[in-house]
């Protein structure tokens, strides 16, 4: 199969039909990836190191070498050395990632609604809900600032806004 590759596209191979559903399926349908771009949207980990050992879920060490690779790879996140430390790779969403706001509010809301979530770890996709078109903007737009621009991630953004939601609400479930 050849890559399909254009003006806005990612380099990815063809996938087994040109369905688009099919095809973003085919990039991010496995648990890992979704789980390694929610890591660096929401929760701020951009080093290997990071990601491994703020990983709720336990993700082991081989998965996520794989699945960052993979990532880098099909143009969802970028590596830079990182010049705190020679062996350090710094990973950043590129702006394909950072367009999948939307989808991970959606599929955040989808889950508190449908699935047992447990309300520390559904505050931040109410808040989104909640939030709509504008806050994913927003977030889009610091996200923007912080990995591609390289700013740093503002006092009061809207990812300061969840993080603090998400600790008050980890706060009263362990009271």
């Amino acid at each position: 199969m050849s890559p399909s590759v254009g003006v806005g596209r990612l380099p990815v191979p063809d996938g087994k039909s040109g369905c688009p559903i099919n095809l973003t399926v085919e990039l991010l349908g496995d648990r890992w990836s979704l789980v390694v771009l929610r890591d660096l949207m929401f929760g701020g980990h951009r080093h290997f190191r990071e990601l491994l050992t703020h990983s709720i879920e336990g993700i082991a060490s081989n998965i996520l070498a794989s699945r960052l690779s993979k990532l880098v790879d099909a143009g969802l996140l970028s590596q830079h050395e990182d010049p705190t430390h020679r062996q350090k790779i710094d990973y950043r969403l590129t702006e394909a990632a950072i367009e999948l706001v939307p989808l991970m509010a959606h599929l955040g809301a989808w889950g508190s609604r449908w699935l047992p979530t447990s309300p520390e770890l559904s505050i931040r996709a109410q808040l989104l809900a909640d939030g709509g078109p504008k806050m994913w903007q927003r977030f889009m737009d610091e996200l923007r600032g912080t990995h591609l621009e390289g700013r740093p991630q503002p006092a009061d953004g809207v990812l300061a806004e969840l993080t603090l939601a998400y600790e008050r609400a980890r706060a009263r479930a362990s009271a």
